[in-house]
């Protein structure tokens, strides 16, 4: 896929993350949140948990779902990332937080099915 293709369907996938998560009552707080350890593609309150997304884009086809793209080392990157998000952030600091997973299906006419996965990973 074209760099350009690759991120016009990630952007288009976390729009359809953003909405999806919205109708499940989440509220957004900062989206792409960026720092010098990573990216966390959306921060949500669900209540009064404090949750950070990724987002993940994959053909039907690919060799590596979305869900299974978000290995240790990315996971690791996250929670760095979500560190120095909550040091900026401090009045956040004492929340109860979670890590979640959108992975999306992309089809030849653009982003097709959706799937949350909650608390998706804990590195402790």
């Amino acid at each position: 896929m074209e760099r350009r293709t690759t991120i016009a369907a990630g952007s288009a996938g976390e729009q359809r993350a953003l909405e999806y998560l919205r109708s499940r009552g989440l509220r957004l707080l900062v989206r792409n949140f960026r720092c010098r350890l990573g990216e966390i593609d959306l921060v949500m309150r669900d209540g009064d948990v404090l949750v950070f997304v990724e987002v993940r884009c994959r053909r039907r086809n690919a060799r590596v779902s979305a869900a299974e793209s978000v290995d240790l080392r990315k996971q690791r990157k996250l929670v760095r990332a979500a560190r120095m998000f909550l040091r900026l952030e401090d009045r956040y600091a004492r929340w109860p937080a979670r890590f979640d997973v959108v992975a999306c299906v992309l089809t030849p006419r653009g982003t097709g099915d959706v799937h949350w996965i909650p608390d998706a990973f804990r590195l402790d």
